[in-house]
């Protein structure tokens, strides 16, 4: 059977790990693979670090979607992949790559990953988590200061020119392709059983088909 696809999509700092981590936790399933969209970044090594820190990481044209779709393909088709490595540290991919091999599960994590529609025709669900801005932007602070190494004053500098105005302008209507919209203000028990279910319909009927 081919591998079942999934996309998670929201703002920046919305939750999505989180969500990917419960619905891991419910359902139990270890035959799964989980790619950050993140990691697609565009090669920049033939700009410089002040050029590269004026990146605008919020904009569809940041990312290497030709890639991705070609790796997504491939491990849908049960081929290995070698994974770019996004070093957000030195605002570069990584001169290291990670080797992929297909699971049964595939997830696709990223604030633009339902943006691009040739990735989303291969979905079999897309899900859309979603959280008020005032509490995405406070988390992201907490997460670009201590894993990121970045000032305060950097972040909220790249928050109100290109994170926000992007937000509005590319991710938010991302919605409208969801299959299903997590609110992360609340429990979301339902949302996540009702993904877990499928997951859980799925690996069913291929152990069916190899008893």
């Amino acid at each position: 059977m081919k591998p079942l696809l999934f996309l998670v999509a929201g703002g920046s700092a919305s939750g999505k790990t989180t969500v990917v981590e419960q619905i891991l936790h419910k359902s139990g399933i270890e035959d799964v693979i989980i790619i950050k969209h993140d990691d697609y970044y565009l090669d920049q090594s033939h700009m410089t670090q002040e050029m590269r820190k004026k990146t605008n990481y919020d904009h569809p044209k940041s990312l290497d979607n030709a890639l991705l779709f070609k790796h997504l393909t491939d491990l849908l088709n049960r081929k290995a992949v070698e994974k770019p490595i996004y070093d957000f540290v030195v605002n570069n991919r990584s001169d290291k790559t990670e080797r992929i091999n297909p699971k049964s599960i595939i997830i696709v994590e990223g604030i633009l990953i339902l943006e691009n529609e040739h990735i989303r025709n291969l979905a079999d669900m897309n899900i859309y988590v979603e959280l008020d801005d005032d509490t995405r932007l406070i988390r992201r602070l907490k997460r670009d200061m201590n894993e990121r190494g970045r000032t305060l004053d950097t972040v909220i500098e790249q928050y109100t020119t290109t994170v926000k105005p992007m937000f509005h302008r590319f991710i938010k209507p991302t919605k409208r392709y969801a299959h299903v919209i997590i609110p992360n203000d609340r429990s979301h028990d339902i949302a996540v059983d009702l993904i877990v279910t499928k997951i859980q319909q799925y690996l069913a009927r291929k152990a069916s088909k190899t008893t």
